[in-house]
């Protein structure tokens, strides 16, 4: 069986872990709801189950899988698995999975048991020509009864840059590049990339501005688009190119904490030394300025002072 990329996964996991709060729009759209961006939301258990697999040689090798994200909302249960590729095992994981889950909630008496099943969706990365619309999971029972257990998957490529931020589907953002692959695996033309990529940064920074994003918000997602460019690229001449759009991630990262910093101590100090410390990184007047909530002017004067 083919494995998950590492570099998406784990996109996707530190997102869920750090920025649950971000996937309250993506449930919203996905599932036709309307919570708020301050509901509350709870990340349940991801138990494994061990499944069987076969090696190159004919050997059987047992694995652990764990299921991508399992969140309450309400009395909601939602189960969200990140994919970023066709995989022919995906609808029998998902059965197995909602089961792990149901089993949670289920209630039973003598002679009865309510299993209550999750909602679930798919989520896409990329997709080929085998790209399934719908996942759907067949129960067939002996009396001949049969239910179906479907939803519509959520396909990235379909959705435009206008539309991801119009619906703050912000987790979205980091994997938006993978469209772009070949081309910048190719080393062609990068240009509708570069683009995009620039629509996202500003926007991000506005909605930063609009108190939409908070400082770990959007340092993080900078960070999570660089990550997955610099897999995509894996080192060539396309990559610096399209890392310093977002800032670098090194650098994005290291200001999470200079921000944290400046802002926590409340010293004029402390914000000239982020200030100058992210300009010896190599970012520009007007991205210190936004990251820092400062007027490029005020930045401009603590760099002449220097």
């Amino acid at each position: 069986m083919q494995k998950k990329t590492p570099d998406y996964d784990n996109v996707f996991k530190t997102m869920k872990s750090k920025h649950k709060r971000l996937f309250i729009s993506v449930i919203n759209e996905t599932f036709g709801k309307n919570y708020s961006m301050d509901a509350k939301i709870e990340t349940l258990p991801s138990e494994g189950y061990l499944t069987e697999s076969e090696t190159t040689d004919g050997s059987k090798n047992i694995e652990e899988q764990i299921s991508d994200f399992v969140i309450k909302i309400g009395n909601e249960i939602y189960l969200l698995e990140c994919q970023s590729y066709d995989d022919g095992s995906m609808a029998i994981r998902i059965a197995e999975y909602a089961f792990i889950v149901a089993r949670q909630f289920a209630v039973w008496d003598i002679g009865h048991a309510t299993i209550p099943m999750p909602r679930f969706s798919v989520i896409y990365v990329k997709r080929t020509e085998k790209t399934p619309k719908i996942t759907t999971i067949t129960f067939t029972f002996p009396d001949g009864q049969e239910v179906n257990y479907e939803s519509v998957n959520v396909i990235l490529e379909e959705f435009t840059k206008e539309y991801i931020v119009e619906k703050r589907l912000f987790p979205y953002i980091p994997f938006y590049i993978a469209r772009y692959e070949n081309d910048i695996i190719s080393e062609n033309s990068i240009e509708n990339a570069v683009e995009d990529l620039n629509y996202f940064r500003n926007e991000m920074v506005r909605l930063h501005k609009e108190g939409e994003l908070t400082d770990d918000e959007i340092v993080d997602l900078m960070g999570f688009v660089n990550t997955i460019i610099t897999h995509i690229a894996n080192g060539n001449k396309n990559e610096e190119r399209l890392v310093n759009i977002m800032g670098g991630t090194v650098i994005e990262m290291e200001s999470e904490k200079l921000i944290r910093k400046g802002r926590l101590q409340g010293r004029l100090e402390g914000v000239q030394d982020s200030v100058l410390k992210l300009l010896r990184k190599g970012l520009s007047v007007l991205e210190v300025a936004n990251l820092l909530e400062l007027s490029e002017e005020e930045v401009l004067e603590i760099q002449q002072k220097a």
